[in-house]
């Protein structure tokens, strides 16, 4: 009897708190994220509401990813699963059929105005895994800060639909992140602006910034294709090369992603000197200088921006 009346009491506590305290009784909304970016990005909206776990982590490779028998449990336990869309998730419907999960399966680039590959690789994805079959069309629109806002707009929409409670919060966040991206774009687009028009022609592993070029002005060759796993044969890097000497291009960068190898076999070949790391598809590690995508964008483009101008 006492025992009951304790937990009585305790009940009318809870429920007379204020709304901010009362939730943090709640459970948090369990989120899975595919990749390290969207992780970001569902941390900026869902604030200390959500637990997120990741299953590509920093520096991890989506295109080639293979899941663990970990990722399926967290998969089977989420109430919202966030990822690309696309066809960037290769292991994504192999992955969402051994967990038998319930959760909502959110496609992020809903919304998005998609681009298409550049032509050269389009042989390449022809040629790719099944699992990772892109057509004709480049998954990675998060390199467009404009699409980023979109990103994170459907991420408030998901959270307020699994957490009616949660939503004011949600959208708050939504808000005061995607203010946050618009100064970042304005830092982007001035950094880009302070190059020469002849000297925006750079090369970097694969072909990651396809949206950044259409968004920002930048041109990027690289000697792969949209996927990793559609490795670079020597007629592409013949070729590349030959363009670069007919383009003049004004430097070369690995990414965080991909073995350095054929970068620096394409920098020794034209003289160009390798301009530093990139982050195509994922973030750095906590200690690193892309740990968030904010960061992120920073990073590239005043890494490219240095090694153009030398500043």
């Amino acid at each position: 009897m006492l025992k009951s009346l304790r937990l009585a009491a305790l009940v009318s506590v809870i429920t007379s708190l204020p709304f901010g305290l009362a939730s943090a009784f709640a459970e948090p909304l369990k989120v899975v994220a595919s990749f390290s970016i969207i992780e970001d990005f569902a941390k900026n909206v869902g604030g200390d509401r959500i637990e997120v776990t990741t299953l590509v982590g920093p520096d991890g490779d989506a295109h080639v990813y293979e899941p663990k028998p970990t990722d399926a449990m967290a998969m089977s336990k989420a109430d919202v699963v966030l990822v690309n869309g696309l066809h960037f998730e290769g292991f994504l419907q192999r992955l969402v059929e051994a967990s038998a999960t319930k959760a909502s399966i959110v496609e992020l680039t809903k919304g998005v105005e998609p681009i298409k590959m550049k032509e050269e690789h389009e042989h390449a994805a022809d040629d790719s895994h099944a699992d990772h079959h892109h057509g004709d069309i480049d998954p990675h629109a998060f390199q467009s800060i404009a699409n980023a806002k979109i990103y994170v707009k459907n991420i408030a929409d998901a959270f307020c639909a699994a957490d009616k409670e949660g939503c004011d919060a949600y959208k708050a966040n939504a808000a005061a992140y995607t203010q946050k991206l618009t100064e970042t774009e304005k830092d982007v687009k001035a950094a880009v602006a302070s190059i020469p028009e002849d000297k925006r022609t750079i090369i970097t592993s694969h072909d990651a910034f396809g949206y950044f070029e259409h968004e920002y002005g930048l041109t990027f060759l690289a000697p792969e294709g949209i996927s990793t796993e559609a490795e670079a044969s020597a007629a592409d890097v013949a070729a590349l090369i030959k363009q670069v000497r007919e383009d003049k291009a004004s430097a070369v960068f690995v990414e965080n992603i991909t073995n350095a190898r054929l970068i620096e076999q394409i920098a020794s070949e034209t003289g160009l000197k390798v301009g530093g790391t990139l982050y195509s598809d994922a973030l750095s590690p906590a200690d690193g200088p892309a740990s968030t995508y904010i960061d992120m964008m920073h990073h590239n483009v005043d890494t490219i921006k240095g090694a153009i101008l030398g500043s």
